[in-house]
């Protein structure tokens, strides 16, 4: 699928090679993807329509970076989220997936890294976080499984990845529309440190009516192909939720990757997202600088003066947008359970809306 930019969709900023949270040196991104059966809902055998995202953030070395959180609404899981909030460090991959899976996911995430050497301690305190799938998806039957969990990190890798219906967004909804996984990157020019700042949100949220594309008020044009409901079917939510990652190579402490975590809900507001109270929007950032920190009993450390921090907030909040974005493009038609459907938002009418406010760049 075309990603958003091919679309001729506008965006500032200048991304990284692979326009990917993968631009950042040593971040990899891994996916099991689980699609199967059709028909009325069975809890226990499906239909099946979800999966888990993996990202390491150093690759499958045991390095931890220091890291910082931040929940714009909490009506959502982050497991392990207090330790990096305490602690400052990430010790480990991150996992994505949906609502119902977090304690599986978690425990096999553990298991993957005590056979493979990847804890840096005995005791583990993984970051598992979830978005709802439950309108497309037999979230109460448990599909997700260690063998899933080992099936994305081990296939994680660098380089450009899929968005869209892949990994832990496979089910998931955005601005009624099919959404996703996304992801996007910022490489600040050289004389503000040629930094680089990568977003991976797994996006589930947003009303149709407050859709926004690059400033264009798209939701307000196609108010049509909004979410089937089979027979006895429950409304999807439009609270919904988002999980962003945002990885970067600039020498940031705990605190300072905090307030980039911060940033984070203005690329949500750029694309009309409300934080409403059913919303989990839940934010983590890591900074790959520093490495050998951890286990140095008196490190020596790098960071960057917070008067030169100001680009690399600009850069979070445009990589967030544009991943919400991508997210929303690379999405493809899904028909779950019981005959619901979600509709992947039209490129062609898409690009007609954004001509029309002179904004698509042919």
């Amino acid at each position: 699928m075309p990603r958003a930019r091919e679309l001729g969709l506008p965006f500032t900023g200048r991304t990284g090679p692979h326009n990917a949270i993968t631009d950042v040196s040593g971040v990899q991104v891994g996916y099991a993807t689980l699609i199967s059966g059709e028909g009325p809902l069975r809890v226990g055998q499906g239909p099946v329509r979800t999966g888990v995202t993996a990202i390491l953030p150093r690759g499958k070395v045991t390095d931890p970076t220091f890291a910082g959180l931040y929940a714009l609404n909490g009506n959502g899981e982050m497991t392990g989220a207090a330790w990096v909030e305490e602690s400052g460090f990430l010790e480990g991959a991150i996992m994505i997936t949906n609502t119902h899976s977090v304690g599986a996911v978690r425990d096999a995430l553990i298991g993957w890294s005590v056979a493979r050497g990847y804890a840096p301690q005995p005791w583990q305190l993984p970051v598992v976080a979830e978005t709802y799938d439950g309108f497309l998806n037999d979230i109460n039957g448990f599909h997700v499984k260690a063998a899933h969990v080992d099936e994305a990190l081990s296939a994680a890798s660098s380089g450009p990845i899929a968005e869209g219906n892949v990994g832990g967004g496979t089910g998931m909804g955005l601005f009624g529309f099919k959404g996703g996984t996304g992801t996007a990157s910022r490489r600040l020019p050289e004389d503000e440190g040629g930094y680089t700042v990568g977003v991976l949100v797994q996006a589930n949220f947003g009303s149709r009516e407050d859709l926004l594309v690059a400033g264009v008020p798209v939701g307000q044009h196609l108010t049509d192909l909004l979410p089937v409901l089979g027979p006895d079917a429950a409304p999807p939510s439009e609270g919904g939720s988002i999980i962003a990652v945002v990885a970067t190579d600039a020498p940031l402490l705990p605190h300072q990757l905090k307030r980039l975590a911060r940033r984070v809900p203005l690329g949500i507001a750029r694309t009309g997202g409300m934080a409403e109270n059913g919303s989990g929007d839940l934010f983590i950032a890591f900074s790959t600088a520093n490495p050998g920190v951890f286990r140095d009993p008196l490190a020596p450390i790098h960071m960057l003066s917070n008067e030169r921090i100001s680009p690399l907030f600009k850069a979070t909040v445009q990589a967030t947008e544009e991943a919400i974005i991508n997210a929303l493009a690379a999405a493809e038609d899904m028909t779950g359970h019981s005959g619901n459907v979600r509709f992947a938002v039209p490129h062609d009418r898409l690009k007609e809306v954004m001509r029309k406010y002179n904004r698509l760049l042919d």
